[in-house]
């Protein structure tokens, strides 16, 4: 956002915003004008040259110094693919997700990295990372790369039904046409196709049967790609459809619903982290239980990605 005062824009944002004529009441989401981060300095293992990397959280201002688990504080719904890992005993730390400052306001920047690990100089190995902040939590350390949704809770409760998810946002999208898939466990591949970053608001009715197993049914459903690259755009509305949407025009199949390998994860009453399975389309009029709101440099699956990627985003708020 190119204002000065932040706090007026913001004022002026949370009464009104306006795409052509059609005008949106704003519920902000916590923290989402990104102007708060908490700062972390996190040790790696003396094996992979003992540096002290910085690592950012969303949420109230605030210093941590030292190699212990992130738990969020001060009412913070938001988690980013910022981690914190130890792997049989080696520590490791990972950041795609800061702040930055566009025209006097701090935003946050989202970036695919590949993150270089080096033991003793000797074994090098690669690892793709996309930029990922999403409303949830992750479980730290992390212990391991495999089935990396089964280490964190994607969502947050939620009953209402909004109209569009609204955000000020850039893409800075590099030009080629192919994506490097790298996990550290094997030899970097590189595939056809373009990357593309993505934001999306999807609503759920959830419910957990007597074996705690969760199911969802999809309620309302908000996705955009963006394969090319953006300019700083303000007040950008992400428009949610509600019911089935799988006849309309504008469906693709990305837009689907998530289970088997593509199932997020959320807690049961049992305060395990179980699939979430999506087992229908919610009649229309269907009250919601939870929302899903996920911007991300990478559309694609884990560890996949093209290096450079860069989405700034700020505001993020539901439209009514």
């Amino acid at each position: 956002m190119f204002a000065k005062n932040k706090l007026l824009s913001l004022a002026v944002m949370a009464l009104v915003t306006a795409t052509g004529a059609q005008a949106l009441r704003l519920e902000k989401i916590n923290y989402a004008d990104f102007s708060q981060w908490v700062s972390r300095d996190i040790e790696e293992s003396k094996v992979l040259g003992g540096d002290t990397k910085r690592v950012y959280a969303i949420g109230p201002t605030k210093h941590i110094k030292g190699n212990v688990a992130y738990r969020p504080e001060g009412g913070t719904p938001w988690a980013t693919s910022n981690v914190y890992a130890k792997v049989s005993g080696i520590v490791k730390a990972s950041n795609t997700v800061e702040p930055a400052t566009i025209g006097g306001s701090k935003v946050a920047k989202l970036q695919t990295k590949m993150e270089h690990v080096k033991v003793l100089g000797v074994i090098n190995m690669d690892v793709m990372v996309a930029g990922t902040i999403y409303l949830g939590r992750v479980n730290e350390p992390i212990s391991s790369t495999s089935a990396p949704f089964s280490k964190m809770s994607m969502g947050i409760p939620y009953n209402k039904s909004p109209k569009a998810l609204v955000y000020d946002f850039r893409i800075d999208m590099p030009s080629v046409n192919t994506r490097v898939r790298s996990t550290g466990m094997s030899r970097k591949k590189t595939i056809s196709g373009r990357d593309q970053a993505e934001v999306y608001c999807l609503l759920q009715k959830r419910w957990e049967d007597k074996n705690g197993n969760v199911y969802a049914q999809r309620v309302g459903t908000g996705r955009e790609r963006y394969s090319r690259s953006v300019a700083w755009t303000k007040g950008h509305q992400l428009p949610i459809h509600y019911g089935d949407i799988t006849r309309q025009p504008f469906y693709k199949p990305w837009m689907g619903l998530l289970n088997g390998e593509k199932a997020y994860y959320g807690y049961n009453s049992k305060g395990k982290l179980v699939p979430v399975k999506e087992v229908g389309w919610a009649p229309v009029g269907t009250m919601p239980t939870h929302v899903l709101v996920m911007a991300s440099t990478s559309c694609g699956e884990p560890f996949v990605g093209t290096e450079g990627i860069t989405m700034y985003i700020d505001n993020i708020a539901f439209g009514f």
